[in-house]
């Protein structure tokens, strides 16, 4: 993806190397993995990543309290991240304007290893998420090695820009009304019901990732839709499970198949329209 010399984000907060003394997994393991990919992409459900986390890796915690100075490459990839952000502002800033909105900009906090939120104490074993306590977006940007070595995606730049953008659609359901809406309709509702709900909600934030790499084409390279489409597979739930457990249960979906998710990004990078983003009306009727 182009990026070198455009506009950073002021909206960044980059924790990366602090002595934040908050717990941090020790060497990480096959349970700091599966609960990462579980949880990725977040979005409304950071308050339920810590006391899973807490009690998995009971005995397995240390506190961080060092501080450190940032590698090169880590530099670089913070530098990309912010810049990516910029991109979200001022594509997400013009949409809303050309309907007559004023669009609240969000947040972003680069992290290591763990990081206090409004949402509650989360680790890198989080994955990716949006926290709508505070309207920030949190990212361990080691996430993404992870993703490519243990889960077979592409990696690339674009695939990080995919879920910053994805991260930032969860901000905009936040601020349409979308997220309380749905934490509504999933009160009463048996498990199965919500989860259907929360996969429409996390298909949507897809589509407004499509919509983002629309408005920004002149920045896409050769190459960036195809690692953003693979990202999308890696992380479908039904190849989580498939991978992790060696069967799917649809029932417990609750972020979408890879098939799902490569749909709706696709619609929205192609259409560039946010009106054909209603994933509840495709998914439930």
């Amino acid at each position: 993806m182009r990026w070198r010399g455009n506009r950073q984000s002021d909206n960044v907060e980059d924790r990366r190397g602090m002595s934040g003394g908050g717990k941090a997994i020790v060497g990480g393991g096959l349970i700091g993995i599966v609960i990462l990919l579980l949880n990725v992409f977040g979005g409304e459900n950071a308050k339920m990543i810590t006391p899973m986390l807490e009690q998995m890796n009971q005995g397995q915690t240390t506190e961080t309290v060092e501080q450190r100075e940032l590698t090169p490459e880590e530099k670089e990839i913070g530098d990309f991240a912010k810049t990516v952000f910029a991109y979200t502002e001022d594509t997400f800033g013009q949409i809303f304007q050309e309907n007559g909105r004023e669009y609240e900009q969000p947040k972003m906090v680069l992290f290591s290893d763990a990081v206090e939120t409004a949402c509650g104490s989360a680790t890198s074993a989080s994955g990716p998420f949006y926290c709508p306590g505070d309207k920030k977006v949190y990212m361990d940007l080691r996430f993404f090695e992870e993703l490519k070595t243990r889960f077979g995606a592409k990696g690339g730049d674009f695939a990080i820009a995919y879920v910053i953008a994805h991260e930032v659609g969860h901000h905009i359901q936040t601020i349409l009304g979308t997220s309380g809406k749905v934490r509504q309709l999933q009160e009463g509702k048996s498990q199965t019901e919500a989860n259907k709900l929360s996969v429409c909600l996390e298909l949507q934030a897809d589509f407004y990732a499509g919509v983002w790499a629309h408005y920004n084409q002149q920045y896409l390279e050769v190459g960036d839709i195809e690692e953003a489409l693979s990202a999308a597979h890696a992380v479908g739930d039904d190849a989580i499970q498939s991978k992790m457990q060696g069967h799917v249960q649809p029932d417990t979906f609750t972020h979408g198949t890879s098939e799902q998710r490569i749909y709706w990004f696709k619609k929205g990078y192609e259409s560039g329209d946010m009106k054909q983003g209603d994933t509840f009306a495709a998914l439930l009727d």
